[in-house]
């Protein structure tokens, strides 16, 4: 006899109006959760469960990140402890190691090209587009104005809208006229400013050029936010020219070969997107800055370039998009940004961003490294296996002496966690 399970319905009207704990038993009736699952999900952990609850829609848990510390990192003569959360394995032992074999030689020295954030405003069927890119310009005042009544608090500080630009680009759609507004957004990331900006010009902008608006919001490309980092690792740090070498091939292959600086820049945003994340700040819109940034020549690229220094020395710099901030959302909502920010003694996006660029080349440095003299597996994996034993079921002292063996090995396996596993509880 056959028995027909009742087909589930996500469709859950008022979800959003329940109580967490309500919320979360709807949730779990739907998934089918043990009671020990929907234990787990009900502990917030060091987050406050009513701030989960106005932080994002539909809150039933939180997902808890290990935060670690990176070590060694001295960034404008300025030695920093950097908070770093992320779930892989070596991230932060990377840093550490990049930044101790720098330290002595300076450490990183960083930049920043300024606070400038766009709001796109795009306006389409018009059919005479280059006058009506003059006549958007002629208003630039007018425009200042409007721009700038939206947020007053924002130019006080001393920032508001700085330069208008308009492009006319043709699409397969048609000609289109984009209004790039130019807006110094301070120790804001900054989205939310311009995109009240943008929203309040669109209708000024229909009466003054004709045509009709749609999009009217942010670009993250944000190249007029530049962070920049550079560091000298000298030979004898490194472990000799053949290293220096063998780092250099590996980025010349980034910078020639979109397949390789895929997983090249993946490297440098481990270590971007984790202290982006650890201090509340937008990890998608940093990644997509990034990854924009590095197709800018109109073809994908390397983030950062490495060439050899007139006494023989390794140098390395990184440039890219930084759309960071202190004020606003959860940077300073979130108790734990909020410490991870005083770990990191930042008191201004500024020094913020040029922190994280340069944990983004300390990160590029150590991969590269690895690549060119062990393999990338074998400090990665050396850390990965602990976790390999845990799956296994190994706790405690168990869970270093099965990890061991798996290395020893060459093997990090559940398969052979569990064998390991199962010889040394024999022998106890």
């Amino acid at each position: 006899m056959t028995v027909n399970t009742p087909a589930k319905n996500s469709r859950i009207p008022g979800l959003h109006k329940d109580d967490i704990a309500t919320r979360l038993a709807r949730v779990a009736a739907f998934a089918d959760l043990d009671a020990a699952t929907v234990s787990h999900l009900a502990d917030m952990g060091n987050l406050d469960p009513q701030l989960a609850d106005r932080l994002i829609e539909n809150v039933v848990a939180t997902m808890n990140i290990p935060i670690g510390i990176a070590t060694n990192m001295k960034v404008d003569g300025e030695d920093v402890l950097i908070p770093m959360a992320t779930e892989e394995s070596s991230v932060v032992a990377a840093v550490c190691n990049a930044a101790r074999q720098c330290y002595e030689h300076g450490g990183f020295t960083t930049s920043l090209s300024g606070s400038l954030m766009i709001a796109q405003v795009q306006l389409v069927g018009v059919p005479d587009p280059m006058h009506a890119r003059m006549r958007i310009l002629e208003r630039k005042a007018e425009i200042k104005t409007l721009c700038d009544e939206c947020d007053p608090m924002l130019v006080k500080l001393g920032g508001g809208l700085q330069d208008v630009e308009v492009r006319h680009i043709e699409t397969a759609g048609g000609p289109m006229v984009i209004t790039h507004l130019i807006v110094d957004t301070r120790d804001a990331m900054g989205a939310n400013a311009v995109n009240s900006m943008a929203e309040k010009l669109a209708p000024h902008i229909e009466a003054w050029a004709g045509g009709r608006v749609y999009l009217r919001i942010l670009s993250n490309l944000a190249d007029r936010r530049l962070a920049r980092a550079r560091a000298v690792w000298t030979c004898e740090a490194i472990g000799g020219e053949h290293v220096r070498d063998g780092i250099i091939s590996a980025y010349r292959f980034a910078a020639a070969d979109p397949y390789r600086a895929a997983t090249h820049n993946k490297g440098i945003m481990n270590g971007v997107s984790a202290v982006v994340l650890a201090t509340g700040n937008d990890t998608r819109a940093v990644e997509a800055g990034a990854h924009a940034y590095a197709a800018r020549k109109g073809w994908y690229s390397s983030l950062t370039d490495w060439e050899v220094t007139p006494d023989g020395n390794l140098a390395g710099t990184l440039e890219m998009p930084m759309a960071v901030g202190l004020v606003g959302g959860a940077t300073k909502l979130h108790p734990t940004a909020r410490a991870c920010l005083k770990i990191i003694g930042a008191t201004t996006a500024e020094r913020l961003a040029r922190v994280i660029a340069a944990v983004g080349l300390a990160q590029n440095f150590s991969a590269l490294k690895a690549l060119a003299t062990t393999g990338i597996q074998k400090g990665h994996m050396s850390l990965h296996a602990q976790n390999i034993a845990m799956m296994a079921g190994a706790t405690g002292d168990e869970i270093e002496q099965v990890a061991q063996a798996m290395v020893a090995q060459g093997a990090v396996r559940v398969d052979v966690a569990e064998a390991e596993l199962a010889r040394l509880r024999n022998r106890g």
